[in-house]
């Protein structure tokens, strides 16, 4: 019976040791768990006064931006049912100078619409000068807080999960440039 006795008093040692090394597994894994925040940027903006402002502004724009080419496009749809009307009695010549005003007129309204609206326009660029230092601004409060509460992430949620902040330390491109080689 005595050796029975050991057997279960070392059981016991063991079954507590383990327990033990559990919780310090648990703690060492918990110490290393990064830190991270989420926020909602659109939802940030939509309560900042200075962006509703430049938003209006940029909508005002656009409105009349939108009318001079509308007003350029009646123009245009003017001169197409002119010429309807009287090509039955124009020279070719004339057909063909009318024909080309019209392919002018036309090109000009797609170019103004391209102008004002396309990739990187007017309005691209105006959105730019009065939204991009109101983003800046609170990109910049969102970096001091991750700094100030050390945070390893801040992530975005509202357009999807961007990571709009991380701790430079754990960017690891260098690591994955050297295992593949290329200095």
């Amino acid at each position: 019976m005595r050796l029975n006795d050991y057997y279960r008093a070392k059981l016991t040692i063991m079954k507590k040791s383990s327990f033990v090394v559990c919780c310090l597994l648990v703690l060492a894994f918990t110490a290393q768990a990064q830190q991270y925040a989420v926020v909602d940027t659109k939802y940030i903006l939509d309560k900042m006064p200075e962006y509703k402002e430049a938003q209006k502004q940029l909508d005002q724009i656009s409105v009349q931006w939108q009318k001079e080419i509308d007003d350029k496009q009646a123009a245009l749809d003017k001169m197409y049912k002119d010429y309807d009307a009287e090509q039955v009695m124009l020279s070719d010549d004339l057909k063909k100078k009318r024909q080309d005003e019209l392919f002018n007129k036309e090109k000009e309204v797609r170019d103004l619409q391209r102008k004002r609206f396309g990739y990187e326009g007017d309005l691209f660029k105006k959105r730019q000068e009065l939204v991009k230092p109101i983003q800046d601004k609170v990109y910049n409060a969102i970096q001091q807080i991750a700094v100030n509460r050390m945070y390893d992430f801040i992530l975005d949620k509202s357009e999807g999960i961007t990571v709009i902040f991380a701790d430079p330390k754990l960017d690891k491109s260098e690591d994955v440039l050297k295992a593949l080689g290329i200095k």
